[in-house]
């Protein structure tokens, strides 16, 4: 009887299910992080770069494309986050190119076109800083890719902190939401996800 338990336990531990109701394993065992596939959510996006272009997953088809949020002024979680998937790209060698790395601003009051730039060509000259445009169209992206974020008050006007999901979301190079992978997860433990995906599974 505590066997069944545990295995039904396992089970729904292993379940997701989508707003809509479709279900979504997350136990994958070909990956290390969250297989999403399937889910109905953060299928597309229209941004736009810090070169003033407009920007949409189907620009990057062919590559595998590691997508998160943040703001150029985090503390942490991003310019951790940032300097991991640089790494990444550094191992994977000749299929370097094959990875794109987007960097979406939280912070549309202080993350301006210059220094979203500046910010992530510190990481690598191919990472790319997207914006909303807007407040209210980073909200409605927010509630699309289904990720939290929130302004802090510092001491200062200008010293305030952004609280937000740090996780990643990765799309398959047919453009195709795949994975969600924690933060802090180990490099090389994404560098077999992302050559797993490049291999077509």
């Amino acid at each position: 009887m505590n066997d069944r338990r545990q295995t039904l336990k396992t089970i729904v531990s292993c379940a997701l299910f989508t707003s809509a109701g479709a279900f979504v394993s997350a136990c994958s065992r070909r990956f290390h992080g969250i297989d999403i596939t399937g889910a109905n959510y953060a299928s597309d996006f229209h941004l736009t770069d810090f070169d003033a272009q407009p920007r949409a997953l189907s620009d990057f088809k062919g590559k595998v494309v590691v997508l998160f949020f943040g703001y150029v002024h985090c503390p942490d979680v991003c310019p951790t986050t940032l300097s991991d998937l640089r790494l990444l790209k550094e191992k994977l060698g000749a299929d370097g190119d094959k990875l794109q790395v987007l960097f979406v601003s939280v912070d549309p009051e202080r993350d301006t076109p210059e220094v979203l730039k500046t910010y992530m060509t510190v990481f690598d000259s191919s990472f790319l800083g997207l914006y909303a445009g807007s407040a209210d169209k980073l909200a409605a992206l927010a509630r699309e890719f289904k990720i939290y974020y929130k302004k802090v008050e510092g001491k200062t006007p200008a010293s305030y902190t952004v609280d937000h999901t740090a996780s990643s979301y990765i799309y398959d190079p047919q453009g195709r939401l795949r994975l969600s992978s924690r933060y802090g997860t180990p490099v090389d433990e994404v560098l077999e996800d992302v050559k797993r995906l490049l291999a077509g599974d």
